[in-house]
């Protein structure tokens, strides 16, 4: 569907003014925090502070809160949309978690301790816990979380893995008691232990992966602090206490109910009217300061800066996007620089980076960013070498469709910035708006010219954020959404997976970069998103991380009375 065209007008009219009062030469957005801000004075003056610890977590209530997308399916092995893990992730228990308190610490969740490692850094012994129970009664085992990560590493024929690649070190795996499971390595590697945290690693049990595979794509039953109640499509998703939950005294809440609101303006009006407590993705700046005004006196806020990026993909399966030159062009047209300012001003969009989140650290320098196609700050010489390329093609008059999700924050003033950025340099693209699910099933099969995909992660991590560009048919399969097979691209992120070294690590991930968004031009990122969560001060016992993934199974989250 297409959105009506007085909203896309309306979004293209303020994106063109706020573009005019930046200017071309717009300076590059405030380096983003290194952790959660405080409410800024200027934004929400009379917001109460955020929640401090050391307060004593109360039992009982039961927590609201807004998901504005719903899930495709219900197996978080090949899902990518928080649209899952918001709603169902208190169900599940993964392997390690991210500490509540610390979320730069890895903790056991179902492991009884962190892993042993041999001498060789090939071999990782994993010793579980006991005393867990999925929510049928029956205990969990190695053989659970053999048949998971099976599941997710090497998937068999028909079943989609949206993580495989992120996996490729792994060699094979072995349960060989109930309590243990080892991880064999085929080489040593620097994310390997980040990646048995991720918040997509449900553990399921092996006896229902038995039964059907599948069986996970629409049903609901894990090992977490709370147990299924039901989903009502359009509506709602509803969890309540486990009593047998592993980690005695939690969860703290006696349930949870996620509110599936689509509409931006109703989920602001949904926290101002105390319908719900919270939104765990993010609000814009508007919002955050409207709630300010709405709730002086039971409004917290928290920011951070966050790992998540809309890229502009060409489907390069399709002419004349098969072409490097029309894809260079299609990133040389965009001034991401007054692009970044103008939409941090209406949106969660704020930072000029590459491949890797700005400010982080495996963060391209400024200087070698500007020298790669589409980063350079002089936006008018970057269109005219896009239309010099682009008459090198034949391709003088490029028209197409731009995928692109129903989601308005921030994918829809995203998409108008493009689209308005593409015709300044006499690209034409017209603005096809779909709902999540159609929007992934179209991306996945290929069904578009050029896309608006995105790219979250819950670590600055770089085997995360380069699994998207390994060869479609290979370990990018279900994340590459360009449709490319590139064995010199896949050697290199090979390369700096295997290098343990940080500062020699970053070296090679700068090359990728430059291939990949350069020469290439396969995939290209927007300016970065950050995050802001206004929120009832009643909320306690979470808080707001560079991602939206980690720190949702609600077992430490508890409400003031």
């Amino acid at each position: 569907m297409k959105r009506p065209v007085s909203l896309a007008l309306a979004v293209l009219v303020v994106f063109a003014l706020l573009i005019s009062a930046c200017g071309q030469q717009a300076a590059t957005p405030a380096a983003a925090p290194s952790a959660a801000a405080a409410p800024s004075a200027a934004a929400a003056p009379s917001a109460a502070a955020v929640p401090t610890t050391g307060e004593k977590p109360q039992s009982g209530g039961t927590l609201s809160f807004v998901v504005n997308a719903e899930p495709p399916s219900f197996d978080a092995h090949r899902e990518t949309s928080f649209a899952l893990l918001h709603p169902a992730a208190p169900h599940y228990s993964t392997l390690y978690r991210f500490d509540p308190g610390d979320l730069t610490k890895i903790v056991p969740d179902v492991a009884a301790a962190m892993p042993e490692i041999s001498a060789d850094k090939l071999t990782w012994t994993i010793k579980l816990r006991s005393d867990v129970k999925f929510h049928d009664g029956t205990p969990m085992t190695s053989e659970d979380v053999l048949a998971t990560y099976n599941k997710i590493i090497f998937p068999p024929s028909g079943v989609v893995s949206s993580r495989q690649g992120a996996y490729a070190v792994v060699d094979r795996m072995e349960a060989p008691v109930k309590d243990s499971i080892v991880f064999r390595l085929k080489y040593p590697s620097a994310s390997f232990q980040a990646g048995l945290a991720s918040p997509w690693n449900w553990v399921y049990s092996a006896a229902k992966l038995k039964t059907d595979i599948k069986w996970y794509e629409k049903n609901v039953m894990g090992t977490g602090p709370f147990s299924y109640v039901n989903y009502v499509k359009g509506a709602s998703w509803e969890g309540k206490k486990n009593p047998d939950y592993f980690i005695k005294g939690q969860p703290y809440l006696d349930g949870y109910k996620a509110l599936f609101i689509t509409d931006a303006t109703a989920g602001v009006n949904a926290i101002r009217g105390k319908q719900a407590q919270i939104e765990f993705r993010g609000f814009t700046p508007q919002q955050r300061d409207d709630l300010s005004r709405a709730l002086p006196n039971d409004l917290a806020i928290q920011e951070a800066p966050w790992i998540c990026v809309n890229y502009i993909v060409p489907n390069t399966k399709k002419k004349p996007f098969d072409d490097p030159r029309v894809r260079r062009a299609l990133t040389l047209a965009i001034d991401r620089y007054a692009l970044g300012a103008a939409l941090s001003k209406i949106t969660i969009v704020r930072d000029v980076g590459g491949l890797m989140r700005p400010g982080g650290p495996f963060a391209m320098a400024d200087a070698d960013l500007e020298k790669i196609a589409g980063f350079s700050k002089d936006g008018k010489a970057s269109k005219d070498k896009a239309k010099a390329l682009l008459a090198e093609a034949g391709v003088t008059n490029l028209t197409f469709e731009f995928l692109n999700r129903n989601i308005s924050t921030p994918y829809e003033p995203v998409a108008v910035g493009i689209i308005d950025q593409w015709k300044q340099a006499g690209i034409t693209a017209t603005h096809k708006v779909k709902e999540t699910t159609a929007y992934l099933a179209d991306l996945s099969a290929g069904n578009f010219d050029v896309g608006l995909d995105f790219n979250c992660d819950f670590l600055d991590e770089p085997d995360l954020q380069l699994a998207k560009f390994q060869s479609a048919s290979k370990g990018g399969k279900g994340l590459n959404r360009g449709g490319y097979d590139d064995a010199k691209l896949d050697t290199m992120i090979d390369a700096q997976s295997r290098e343990t070294d940080p500062a020699k690590r970053k070296v090679l991930v700068g090359a990728i970069e430059r291939y990949a968004m350069d020469e290439m031009a396969y995939q290209t990122p927007a300016p970065w998103w950050f995050r802001i969560i206004p929120h009832n001060n009643k909320v306690r016992g979470w808080r707001v991380g560079s991602n939206h993934y980690t720190n949702q199974d609600l077992v430490s989250v508890w409400l003031a009375k």
